[in-house]
């Protein structure tokens, strides 16, 4: 792979971190749409690798990704990209130990998918969100992005448990 075609990757890459840094008003501040502007990204990770047979650029080791007021922990971080390369983003999924964090709230899971077509984040496995009015536990959370709709799913035997306390 060429510089140009790695810095280009690298560049893609980071314009897919470029969230709105409020997920939905339930997980985080409501402070921009999902139209909003892009800002700087910085990923620090262990290691980066770039794969074009597989079509995959992986951030592995101790995954930091800081954009404005929202910071995203991770074991690792796997973008896919589509048939048309680069520019094709399928989507990444952030897995082990995921952490979310704004201002006012934190989510964690085990492992996060992020699809810039739909705009669906979906958080699975042990998910937790807390702010300052309570916790949801949930097996799933899904948030659409474009439409600001959060939904929390049980599956058999793990329902959805909300504590909440009053302000």
């Amino acid at each position: 792979m060429t510089p140009i075609r790695a810095l280009i990757l690298v560049s893609i890459t980071i314009g897919l971190f470029s969230l709105p840094t409020s997920l939905t008003p339930v997980l985080a501040q409501a402070t921009a749409a999902a139209g909003a502007a892009q800002s700087s990204v910085k990923i620090t990770a262990d290691r980066f690798v770039i794969d074009e047979k597989a079509s995959t650029a992986q951030f592995s080791g101790n995954v930091v990704v800081l954009r404005q007021a929202m910071t995203v922990w991770a074991d690792q971080v796997v973008v896919n990209l589509g048939d048309g390369g680069a520019e094709d983003i399928r989507d990444f999924v952030a897995t082990g130990n995921v952490r979310i964090k704004t201002d006012t709230q934190e989510a964690t899971g085990r492992r996060a998918v992020f699809d810039p077509k739909t705009q669906l984040l979906r958080l699975t496995e042990n998910v937790r969100v807390t702010n300052a009015s309570g916790t949801v536990n949930a097996p799933e959370l899904v948030v659409n992005l474009e439409t600001n709709q959060t939904v929390f799913s049980g599956s058999s035997g793990n329902r959805v448990t909300g504590v909440f306390t009053p302000q």
